[in-house]
């Protein structure tokens, strides 16, 4: 028996299935603009949208911007101390990153290396808050109890005499240092050394510690901040960067082997002069004073000769004598051979950079310029001169 197919399903005869569900869907679309209509009469028609160009929305933006700028500048200047510490300490891991790689070609892997020299620098504080600190302390109360006598004998100066009748110049640096400032003053001030050093410990505990972190993770943090250049520009940045951070690294270090030859040489001829009884103390001050740059040594030289000229004349000649000389060799001798393997840059420039940091960040600003400008000059050339070149 013969039977018939059955029909196969055609689209025309699904066609008014499907026409009935295309209607459905738009009576539905329908409905929802007429809600949308009525719900936009009801609250009204929606405006133009708000010009971005408009001098009201920029200058809404603006004074966000500007008041938001404001408050995030005095949240700085408030945890500038802070951050002065934080670069302070960010300097000296980079000054003894050099003393790591040494040990780190003798043979031993970084880990130990950066062991051996934490703990070297944890022993040497150690045995300068132990052994020098309680020997500047005393010469320093010596030196307050011993300046008004100096005092005494200028006043037998003529010409002392002269400006003291007409300024009453000797009865005010009397009450001065009776007043027991003087010490304070003259030791302690920017440099918080003599009398103030206790009321730096804390600062100083800061920055070694923070100190002993970066040196400890210099490696990685330099790692993790060339990963942020680009891949193409990865391989050049890391060597920009570790040229800047061997620079800085060498100029601190130079910085402390040349302040060390000033104490050193100045505590010996300090002995030998007759001021052994001040010679640790003052020989300290040259050290400390020798890092700033320009004026450093030469005030130091202009402290030390004046307590020689008010315990003996012919100590303060000497005294003069041997800092003159002493100035000469170290600028032109001793700094020049220990700076040119770390920092090239121009005379005008390192006055400059010293006078720029002085006034913005006082002692550390001028001892952190130089560094600082030698980078940017390295950088320069090694950047931007190049680029204008190949053009």
């Amino acid at each position: 028996m013969s039977t018939e197919p059955e029909a196969a399903t055609t689209p025309a005869e699904d066609g008014p299935d499907h026409t009935e569900h295309d209607h459905d869907h738009d009576r539905h679309d329908h409905d929802h603009d007429r809600h949308d209509h009525d719900r936009h009469d009801h609250y009204g028609s929606p405006g133009v949208p708000f010009e971005r160009h408009s001098p009201f929305y920029l200058g809404f933006f603006g004074g966000l911007g500007v008041l938001l700028a404001y408050w995030l500048g005095t949240q700085v200047l408030a945890i500038s101390s802070v951050l002065v510490l934080i670069v302070v300490a960010m300097f000296l891991a980079a000054g003894l990153d050099p003393v790591v790689e040494f040990f780190i070609g003798r043979g031993l892997k970084r880990s130990w290396a950066v062991l051996t020299v934490v703990v070297g620098v944890l022993l040497a504080l150690g045995l300068f808050v132990l052994a020098i600190v309680p020997v500047i302390s005393d010469q320093v109360a010596t030196l307050t109890r011993n300046a008004p006598g100096w005092l005494d004998q200028l006043q037998k100066n003529a010409t002392v005499q002269e400006l003291d009748a007409k300024y009453d110049v000797i009865d005010r640096v009397r009450e001065y240092i009776e007043k027991g400032d003087f010490a304070g003053s003259l030791f302690g001030g920017v440099l918080g050394v003599g009398l103030a050093v206790l009321s730096v410990l804390a600062n100083t505990f800061i920055v070694t510690v923070l100190m002993l972190y970066f040196i400890s993770s210099l490696d990685r943090t330099k790692h993790a901040l060339y990963r942020l250049a680009p891949r193409s520009r990865r391989d050049r940045v890391a060597k920009l960067g570790d040229r800047v951070i061997a620079s800085v690294g060498g100029y601190v270090s130079g910085a402390f082997v040349v302040a060390s030859c000033a104490g050193i040489t100045s505590l010996i001829f300090l002995f030998v002069v007759g001021l052994g009884e001040y010679a640790v103390a003052l020989a300290f001050v040259v050290a400390l004073l020798d890092v700033i740059p320009m004026i450093g040594a030469t005030i130091g030289a202009v402290l030390v000769t004046a307590i020689g000229f008010a315990t003996d004349v012919k100590i303060g000649i000497a005294c003069a004598i041997f800092y003159l000389i002493y100035q000469q060799l170290e600028n032109y001798v001793l700094y020049p051979r220990v700076m040119s393997r770390s920092v090239d840059i121009p005379g005008a420039v390192t006055v400059i950079a010293a006078l720029v940091g002085a006034t913005l960040l006082g002692v550390v600003g001028a001892l952190l310029a130089i560094p600082t400008a030698a980078a940017i000059l390295m950088i320069t050339r090694e950047v931007f001169i190049r680029r204008q070149d190949a053009r």
